[in-house]
């Protein structure tokens, strides 16, 4: 419950570029948890939940103050409130509250050994004798719930409440907060509440499982889902996943018959893990996805440009044995892969005499080179270029120029025949099948 409930704000912290916000809404509100302990005595009280946000809506509204008014940035401005507020928390604690049992060990590492034996009745249950002892067992397990249960609970349900309530305006306020204030939406008032929430869930979770892994699934699972998703309904999905997946395995890999360490470090570590899975292997955005399409670009881009190096050869009545393209960074191996991957496609072949294009080949070289001289054509007649300034650019851009594109461009230059250099542009009878690849 503690992990959905952060995560599904923490995705909105993330959105919003305020991910510190969180650890300096935890570390704000201090003062306001001994304020609030300073008049009532106890540290079991629904005012204590009140003194804790109203203390993290105040480091936020005194960072936002502080950044609008004064010369610091917004990180800078956070890091200055929150340091001073907890600097006044520490001073209340030691000074005034000395005989409190505020113990640094559950606040930081939480209380996850003691959740099997800090539990009560839910609501009373009598169990058939003829049960299966399994089913009793199971049963008995359910109405016995920890201590923490309802606490977290009523955060979880509120902060649901709160999404689905706001979801409109909270999308358009994470994105693009002027144009919510534009368009009638109090932008401030959504970010303080967003705020309060935040300062509500670390409270409610504190003594439960400890501001190490309140910190955590806060930030992580939001970071690891934008990884995964590009739409926020199945980012705060993954994020919710990503965390009861780390607070599961997290506590099973903590337990005795396991690695017997700090439950709360190694849902965190966990955590980290799952982060560092989604950077890896995620389907858009992670770093093995981004190299196979780069690959694959490299692989077009090198086979495009041998096609066109055999076009010209046939346009000069020559013949290549070899390729070296050396200047547009392609390796022998990625011109040999290249080579086997038109060979298969049926562009080329291979004769005594040398590489020669098939009539496939041709017709997709064709488009290449016309793709070429148009963008020469196109920059020679718009920009004041020398003739020798004008190869190097075609070469880029003409591997992104689809028959829509190079239609386009003739028409704007009146249907050239020639480039600059005074070459034949081919005509429009290229195949489609590189358009996409192109966009």
């Amino acid at each position: 419950m503690c992990g959905v409930a952060c995560a599904l704000l923490g995705c909105f912290l993330v959105l919003k570029r305020m991910s510190l916000l969180c650890d300096a809404v935890g570390h704000g509100m201090l003062p306001g948890i001994a304020i609030v302990v300073l008049l009532t005595g106890t540290l079991s009280s629904f005012v204590l939940f009140v003194g804790a946000m109203v203390f993290g809506v105040l480091t936020a509204f005194l960072a936002q103050s502080l950044s609008r008014f004064g010369t610091v940035s917004e990180d800078s401005a956070l890091g200055i409130v929150f340091t001073s507020l907890f600097a006044v928390g520490v001073i209340l604690l030691s000074r005034f509250l000395g005989h409190i049992d505020l113990d640094p060990g559950c606040v930081f590492y939480g209380l996850f050994e003691f959740v099997p034996t800090k539990t009560f009745t839910l609501f009373q249950v009598e169990i058939p004798e003829t049960f299966p002892p399994a089913l009793r067992e199971l049963v008995a397990a359910l109405v016995e719930v920890p201590e923490a249960f309802p606490t977290m609970l009523t955060a979880l349900v509120i902060t649901i409440a709160f999404v689905a309530l706001f979801w409109k305006e909270l999308q358009l306020a994470a994105f693009d907060p002027e144009l919510a204030s534009a368009m009638g939406y109090n932008a401030q008032l959504l970010h303080y509440l967003l705020v309060a929430l935040v300062a509500a869930c670390s409270v409610a979770a504190f003594e439960a499982v400890g501001a190490v892994v309140v910190l955590a699934m806060f930030i992580v699972p939001a970071a690891t889902a934008q990884m995964l998703a590009d739409r926020m309904r199945p980012m705060l999905l993954w994020a919710a996943a990503v965390a009861v997946v780390a607070a599961v395995v997290g506590y099973w890999l903590a337990s005795p018959w396991m690695f017997a360490c700090n439950v709360g470090g190694m849902i965190a570590t966990v955590l980290g893990a799952e982060l560092l899975l989604a950077a890896l292997f995620a389907p858009r955005h992670g770093v093995l996805a981004k190299l196979v399409r780069n690959f694959r670009l490299t692989l077009r881009i090198a086979g495009e440009e041998i096609l066109a190096i055999l076009y010209r050869a046939r346009e000069n009545q020559t013949r290549i044995d070899t390729f070296v393209l050396k200047d547009h960074g392609l390796s022998r191996l990625t011109i040999w892969l290249a080579l086997v991957r038109l060979q298969r496609q049926g562009a080329i072949v291979r004769y005594a005499t040398g590489w020669q294009l098939t009539d496939t080949g041709a017709q997709q070289a064709e488009s290449l080179v016309r793709a070429h001289r148009l963008w020469e054509a196109f920059l020679g007649e718009n920009f004041e270029l020398p003739l020798d300034h004008l190869h190097a650019p075609a070469s880029r851009v003409e591997h992104f120029l689809g028959p829509e594109l190079q239609k386009q461009l003739a028409e704007q230059l009146h249907e050239p025949s020639k480039d600059p250099h005074g070459k034949q542009i081919p005509p429009a009878s290229g195949p489609q099948m590189h358009a996409d690849e192109r966009r």
